[in-house]
């Protein structure tokens, strides 16, 4: 695989929208709709390409809090909040490393600020991902009958520096 970081069209954003995840994983699926797909192209998105496969896309910013932590209050710290989605045609095949290091090298290049990101407790094979690149579990939330953490990594953990 060779990864980079991409802007996000609007044919990568529909293409987003369609994915289709397996149980549990499926409450990730979302509804390709006009509000969605401007969500996916106001600037906050981009996507991780190989080559010209779209393999998945992150954000920062408001796009990638969870109303309900806010209402929780775990995200007054400062922080960069990072929220990533991988295609699931490439999910489980230890493609998450590179992926997730891309972003992280992507996102911190220029600040010294954590960075946090908010994960579902069902999610086992997404926490034990971010505790290999370095998140460390900060708090904790319910949206619905849906628990999630946050977790934060410090900007001075270079992902290089975490392989092996």
């Amino acid at each position: 695989m060779k990864l980079s970081v991409e802007e996000m069209t609007n044919e990568r954003a529909k293409d987003s929208l369609q994915w289709k995840y397996e149980p549990p994983y499926d409450f990730y699926n979302v509804d390709c709709k006009e509000e969605t797909l401007g969500e996916r192209l106001d600037g906050s998105f981009q996507t991780v390409m190989d080559g010209d496969i779209l393999i998945g896309f992150f954000c920062t910013g408001h796009s990638a809090l969870v109303p309900a932590g806010e209402d929780a209050g775990v995200y007054r710290d400062h922080a960069i909040d990072l929220g990533l989605g991988m295609n699931p045609e490439w999910t489980g095949k230890g493609n998450g490393y590179a992926f997730g290091s891309l972003i992280i090298d992507h996102t911190l290049a220029d600040s010294s600020l954590p960075l946090r990101l908010s994960v579902a407790t069902f999610n086992k094979r997404a926490i034990r991902l971010y505790e290999k690149l370095g998140f460390i579990e900060k708090g904790s939330f319910r949206n619905g009958a849906v628990g999630f953490i946050t977790m934060v990594r410090k900007p001075s953990m270079s992902s290089f520096s975490l392989q092996g």
